[in-house]
């Protein structure tokens, strides 16, 4: 079957279109969620605040995955949504399954700099936030792909005064889950690379096929 140009257009903005879609019902849901933790967290007198991350308590290692879905207040989440919607939107419209896997290395990745090289107990959007920034930045770098490079010229031009809270500063800030977020978000984009899936591919298809009786399964990572 061919596609004139106009249907393969078609195609493209209705899969564009899916993707914004998905990445608005996902980014919303978990902004939800952080709103409703926190209004629980302030009726309980900050009970929730314990699932911080509580630096060289080996112990508190699994919070750094809840650390940055809990907020110090109102005030501070307030302060973290608008760009946490903003970048997290726009990540996550640039492909789901990639998104979450670069979120999940991101909160790896800044959980554990903070555990590592803080000294108070941390939590916040943050981490996530500047992990999100460095994803668009790093697609940018390493994609090399007109609307990627786009998108993180804008992002900068935008956002890149934030940039300064990588530096310790205020002691309240915790300018280590946001460096460490940052790496994270940088590392995820190397690691989902275009080019690097392509080569999985092509090493894949360069294996020789078993033959005979036996029956072999031929198994492809698809990021």
């Amino acid at each position: 079957m061919s596609y004139t140009p106009d249907r393969r257009r078609s195609d493209g903005l209705a899969k564009a279109g899916t993707r914004a879609l998905s990445a608005a019902v996902l980014i919303g849901s978990v902004t939800v969620l952080m709103w409703v933790l926190e209004g629980v967290d302030v009726l309980d007198n900050g009970a929730l605040d314990q699932f911080g991350i509580q630096p060289h308590d080996v112990d508190d290692l699994p919070d750094i995955f809840t650390a940055p879905f809990m907020h110090a207040g109102f005030p501070h989440l307030m302060a973290n949504t608008i760009p946490f919607v903003v970048l997290g939107f726009i990540a996550a419209a640039r492909g789901i399954a990639r998104f979450l896997v670069a979120s999940l290395i991101i909160i790896v990745v800044g959980g554990l700099g903070v555990w590592l090289f803080s000294s108070a107990n941390t939590l916040g959007s943050s981490i996530l936030i500047f992990g999100f920034f460095g994803y668009l930045l790093g697609r940018g770098i390493f994609e090399r792909r007109a609307l990627d490079i786009v998108i993180a010229v804008l992002v900068v031009a935008v956002y890149g005064t934030m940039l300064v809270g990588v530096v310790p500063s205020d002691p309240a800030i915790s300018w280590q889950g946001h460096l460490f977020g940052l790496v994270g978000g940088v590392l995820g984009a190397w690691f989902l690379r275009r080019g690097r899936s392509a080569g999985r591919d092509a090493a894949s298809a360069a294996r020789p096929r078993a033959t005979g009786i036996h029956t072999t399964t031929d198994r492809r990572s698809n990021s």
